[in-house]
């Protein structure tokens, strides 16, 4: 055996021994453990750069505030009215519209070639990915609560109590989560923010507008019915406030769940296909 003499005469010896020292493998590490390492890392990048927080804490609060008060007296009489109505619908469309950044997240990684380096670790294959999305539900649920909190300063009581707002909530964010695929599978396509970005606010914008959310959709014309009676985002909003009434639509929340399981098993293999295949 090397004495420690020898060793410390003679470096290259030294390193060898410790190459050849035996010992048992480390344990591989799970799709799970290396999910939430890219989680936590997505949450760190919050911690350094917190102006990212932006968007789930400032315009959750403009855009309650402004749909309230325009639109309140006309629509429902009182904005105290109107705020039972509408704070589901715009809880709905404050985290749907801020899914989009996920995309925009992984192309700007994509862009710097950190996830070159993520796919030559020995892990799960999917672990950047879904860890990215694991941090991103903290987004959305930081956003849903700030939405939640205003409402009821504005004067929203849920007759459903706490149980139909965090059913609601959970719901949501299962939603968002989901979603999210979809915008992941541009940031592969895409080869650059401002792409991601077009893209996911061109189908964005039909999906939240031309919704329940506003208002009644028996006061829209046929054809317009028709689109929002298959909008997903309908579905949802319509269920959670349901949830946040005290009762559960199982028709709506059925479609909600498909809608769900939709977007990850056709995205999540497509982007995937993408993330292995980039160059």
């Amino acid at each position: 055996m090397t004495s420690t003499t020898e060793r410390q005469q003679d470096p290259k010896r030294a390193v060898a021994d410790v190459l050849h020292m035996p010992g048992p493998r480390p344990n591989r590490p799970s799709a799970l453990s290396t999910s939430l390492s890219f989680g936590w890392r997505a949450l760190l990048k919050i911690k350094h750069v917190p102006e990212q927080l932006f968007d789930v804490t400032m315009f959750p609060i403009m855009f309650t505030l402004m749909f309230t008060y325009l639109f309140g007296g006309a629509l429902a009489g009182s904005t105290s009215a109107y705020i039972q109505f509408l704070l589901p619908g715009i809880l709905v469309q404050t985290v749907v519209m801020i899914t989009m950044y996920t995309g925009l997240t992984l192309n700007k990684d994509i862009e710097k070639g950190v996830f070159d380096r993520f796919r030559s670790l020995p892990i799960w294959r999917p672990s950047p990915l879904v860890g990215a999305l694991f941090g991103d539900v903290a987004r959305y649920t930081l956003a849903s609560v700030i939405v939640l909190i205003l409402g009821l300063v504005l004067g929203f009581r849920p007759s459903g109590g706490p149980v139909g707002v965090v059913a609601s909530i959970a719901l949501l964010l299962l939603f968002s989560f989901s979603l999210s695929w979809v915008w992941t599978m541009f940031a592969m396509l895409m080869r650059t923010e401002q792409a991601v970005m077009g893209v996911s606010m061109f189908i964005l914008f039909p999906l939240t507008f031309a919704s329940n959310i506003f208002v009644d959709p028996e006061t829209m014309p046929g054809w317009l019915q028709a689109f929002v009676g298959v909008n997903p985002i309908s579905n949802l909003v319509t269920t959670i406030r349901g949830l946040m009434d005290g009762f559960v639509d199982s028709g709506q929340l059925t479609l909600v769940l498909l809608w769900c399981a939709g977007f990850i098993v056709i995205f999540g293999p497509l982007t995937m296909r993408l993330y292995n295949r980039k160059s």
